[in-house]
C-alpha cells in the first residue's frame, strides 16, 4: 500500500508540475500576442504560431518514434485541433487587437463554465441549479467588460465578443480532446492537433510570408517563442495532465491564468485593465467558481461533467485516493 500511495503522490505531483508550466507559458501567450498582434494579423499570426509548433513537434515525435494515432483517435484529433488550434488561435489574436490582454485573459477564462455547460448538453447530465446560476454571473461580467472597454465605439465590444467565441472554441476542444486522449498519447494528440490547425489556418500563409519581411526581429521572434513553448510545449504538458486527471479540474487550474497576465501585462506591456473592466472580469471568474463548487460530500463520487460516462467512475475513485 505504501508503495501505491508513494507511486501515487509521485504521479500527482508530475500532473501538478505539468499544469504549472501549462498555466505559466499560457499566460506569457497573451502578452506575446498582443505584442507581436501589431505587425501580424489574426490569422497571418496564428499560422506562423501553428507553423513552428508542428515543426517542432514533428521532429520530437520522429526522433521519440511516437509513431501515427489509430483511427479510433483521428476524429477527435481533426475536430479539437480545428477548433482549439486553428479557431481559437485565430479569434483570439484577432480579439486582443481590441482590447488589452488581461481583459482578454478574463474573459477567456470563462471556458471552464462552458465544459461544464456542454457536459450538461452533450452527455445528457443535466444542469445543476450551480452552473446555472455561475453562468448568469459570468453573463453578467461580460457584459460589464463589454461597456467598459465600448467607449461609446464597437471596435473594443467587438474584441469582447471574440474573445468570448476563443473561450467557446476552447472549452469544445478540451470536451473532444479527453476522450481522445483513451486512444492516442498526448504527444500524438498535440502533434497533428497543431497540424491538423495550421493547415486549417492555411490560407493565411501568403500574408505570413509578406508580413515577416517588414517585421523587425523581435515581432518575428514572439512568434517562433509562442509556437516553441505556449503551444509546443505548453499544449504537450497540458495533453500529458489532462491524461492523468479529470478536465473539470485541469480546467480550474487556469483560475490563475489572467492574473499572472495582469502582472506581466503590467510589467511588459504597461497595460493595466481598468477598474470596471477588471470588476467585469472578477465577475467572470466568480461565476466560473460558482459553478464549480461542490455540495456535501456524498457516498459515491460525482461523474465529472465533462469526462463524460466512459472511465468516469475509475477517475473518480482515482480522485478519491489522492
Amino acid at each position: 500500500m505504501d508503495g501505491d500511495a508513494g507511486q501515487t503522490n509521485k504521479i500527482g505531483g508530475r500532473v501538478l508540475a505539468a499544469a504549472s508550466v501549462t498555466v505559466v507559458l499560457w499566460a506569457s501567450s497573451f502578452i506575446s500576442i498582443r505584442s507581436s498582434g501589431e505587425h501580424f494579423g489574426p490569422g497571418a499570426l496564428a499560422f506562423g504560431r501553428l507553423a513552428v509548433a508542428s515543426l517542432v513537434l514533428g521532429v520530437i515525435l520522429l526522433i521519440r518514434r511516437g509513431g501515427i494515432p489509430p483511427r479510433e483517435a483521428w476524429l477527435g484529433i481533426v475536430t479539437s485541433g480545428a477548433l482549439w488550434f486553428g479557431a481559437y488561435m485565430v479569434a483570439l489574436n484577432w480579439g486582443e487587437r481590441e482590447v488589452d490582454a488581461g481583459t482578454a485573459s478574463m474573459i477567456v477564462n470563462v471556458g471552464p463554465i462552458l465544459m461544464a455547460l456542454l457536459g450538461g448538453w452533450l452527455l445528457k447530465e443535466g444542469f445543476p441549479p450551480k452552473l446555472m446560476a455561475g453562468m448568469a454571473v459570468s453573463f453578467a461580467g461580460a457584459v460589464v467588460v463589454g461597456f467598459a472597454t465600448s467607449g461609446g465605439g464597437g471596435s473594443s465590444l467587438l474584441g469582447v465578443l471574440l474573445c468570448l467565441v476563443a473561450a467557446v472554441v476552447y472549452a469544445v476542444g478540451v470536451v473532444l480532446q479527453k476522450p481522445t486522449l483513451k486512444h492516442a498519447t498526448p504527444l500524438q494528440v498535440t502533434t497533428f492537433g497543431a497540424l491538423t490547425g495550421a493547415v486549417v489556418c492555411a490560407p493565411f500563409a501568403g500574408q505570413f510570408v509578406s508580413e515577416v519581411g517588414k517585421a523587425p526581429a523581435s515581432a518575428t521572434a514572439q512568434v517562433v517563442y509562442l509556437g516553441v513553448f505556449p503551444t509546443a510545449l505548453a499544449f504537450s504538458t497540458w495533453a500529458y495532465a489532462i491524461s492523468r486527471s479529470t478536465a473539470g479540474k485541469m480546467g480550474s487550474t487556469t483560475y490563475a491564468v489572467p492574473v499572472i497576465v495582469i502582472l506581466m501585462s503590467w510589467l511588459f506591456l504597461g497595460e493595466v485593465p481598468g477598474w470596471l473592466a477588471l470588476l467585469g472580469g472578477l465577475l467572470c471568474l466568480s461565476g466560473v467558481a460558482v459553478s464549480r463548487m461542490r455540495g456535501k460530500v456524498r457516498e459515491q463520487a460525482p461523474v465529472d461533467p465533462v469526462a463524460g460516462p466512459v472511465g468516469a467512475e475509475a477517475e473518480a475513485a482515482a480522485e478519491s485516493t489522492r
